[in-house]
């Protein structure tokens, strides 16, 4: 069994276009803190056919040596997107701990445990080994659905796994968020597979389905969402954007998560702004007038379905070692609440982050749209969900009871579709 604190990790990363990883420098744990340092071999490849690129600039330019955190991190934001969220802790718990996972507080196990213990087909375009020399990846792609179901079960019961079933749901620990579960391979596709949860009281799944259908349908660039049933649940699968299949194998295009771009962690996600990223956007990205009109229309979209957990882990862009480009919209997911009144993750307007229609429009400026665009997004939106409402819901095989929790109280809310 490996020890519960790793003290270094080597990052392997799949340059623009390859199918095949090189090794880019190595991560060193030091006194609560892990730093990153560029091999020399990786930095000599300049000249190659298919040179070097950083990891994210400016978190870790091409410089040797170790390079220094940003203000108030332990661990380089980019590598921490690579790293599982609570859901793939939990697995890697229960794999290497059995019945005290459900107990146990994952701060048991160091971060570099966590990225060396957790799947290679990780989101974005990064690995991690203790080898500089030989990739090994570890990955599992032969589980049926029901196998991974049964898994997903398992672990949220802080049960042990058999050895088969623990090697069905650890293809996919490497993925972020608190929700069960699991990657799969289908159809020439791959695919983030979600399961419903026992603590659900309603049904998650079909609600994310029906509200990333109606974002498309909003001429929203979300990622394609399909429903399946396995052992008589809703499994949610949604088609991955970071991988492209060619005749010589899976690409990997590398990611950063909003709140990388932000220079934040975890403990200071509450300042991430959609002013701030909207900053970022008009100075980084490629096509930013076009890209600024997109994020305003999946922040009002959030809001009009009522999914105030778009925290900054949830917003991405592709990176290509020179610039930044918006990803599809993903975890476009409802959230359930009692009351009329609700607030977004992030602040939206100074520090308003009130899940108002009124509060996007105070803000429009900033993504370079007059008020009165603003408001026309807004209303087309209003308009395609309530003409579409019933046939996605109707495709969903939503029951009436469930429509009726939804409709008009996260999709809809008076308080949040209100000027």
């Amino acid at each position: 069994m490996t020890s519960k604190q790793e003290h270094g990790a080597f990052v392997w990363l799949w340059l623009p276009g390859e199918t095949d990883p090189v090794v880019a420098g190595k991560l060193e744990a030091d006194n609560g803190s892990i730093h990153f340092n560029y091999g020399k071999s990786y930095l000599e490849r300049c000249h190659d056919k298919n040179p070097a690129i950083p990891i994210y600039e400016p978190e870790l330019p091409l410089k040797p040596g170790l390079l220094p955190l940003l203000p108030g991190l332990s661990m380089p934001g980019c590598i921490r997107d690579a790293a599982p969220d609570a859901w793939g802790r939990r697995v890697i718990i229960n794999k290497k701990l059995g019945q005290k996972g459900k107990a146990t507080d994952t701060s048991e196990l160091g971060e570099l445990t966590y990225l060396l213990e957790s799947g290679s087909d990780r989101i974005g375009a990064l690995d991690f080994q203790r080898s500089p020399s030989e990739y090994i990846p570890r990955s599992y792609n032969h589980a049926s659905m029901e196998e991974l179901l049964e898994s997903a079960e398992r672990v949220e019961q802080g049960l042990p796994l058999s050895l088969e079933l623990d090697q069905a749901l650890f293809h996919g620990s490497s993925i972020g968020g608190a929700r069960p579960k699991a990657l799969i391979e289908s159809d020439g596709k791959k695919y983030v597979v979600k399961f419903s949860s026992s603590t659900d009281l309603y049904s998650v799944v079909k609600a994310e389905f029906i509200a990333m259908r109606l974002a498309a349908l909003a001429g929203i660039n979300a990622a394609p969402v399909k429903l399946v049933t396995a052992a008589n649940k809703d499994v949610l699968l949604i088609e991955r954007f970071d991988r492209d299949h060619t005749t010589k194998g899976w690409t990997r295009k590398a990611m950063v998560s909003a709140l990388t771009l932000l220079g934040l962690d975890d403990m200071m996600a509450r300042y991430a702004s959609y002013e701030d990223l909207a900053e970022i956007i008009r100075h980084r990205f490629t096509h930013p007038k076009e890209t600024l009109r997109e994020f305003f229309a999946r922040l009002v979209f959030n809001i009009l379905c009522g999914n105030t957990d778009d925290h900054a882990r949830n917003h991405a862009a592709f990176w290509d070692g020179k610039a930044l480009t918006l990803t599809p919209a993903y975890d476009i997911c409802p959230q359930n609440r009692t009351g009329n009144e609700a607030s977004q993750a992030m602040l939206i307007a100074g520090y308003n982050n009130l899940s108002q229609l009124k509060t996007c429009l105070d803000t429009a400026h900033n993504f370079l749209l007059s008020k009165e665009e603003a408001q026309d997004i807004a209303n087309h939106q209003q308009a395609i969900i309530e003409r579409h409402w019933g046939d996605v819901c109707a495709n969903a095989d939503l029951k009436a009871v469930d429509r009726q929790l939804l409709w008009r109280r996260q999709f809809l809310n008076p308080f949040s579709a209100s000027y």
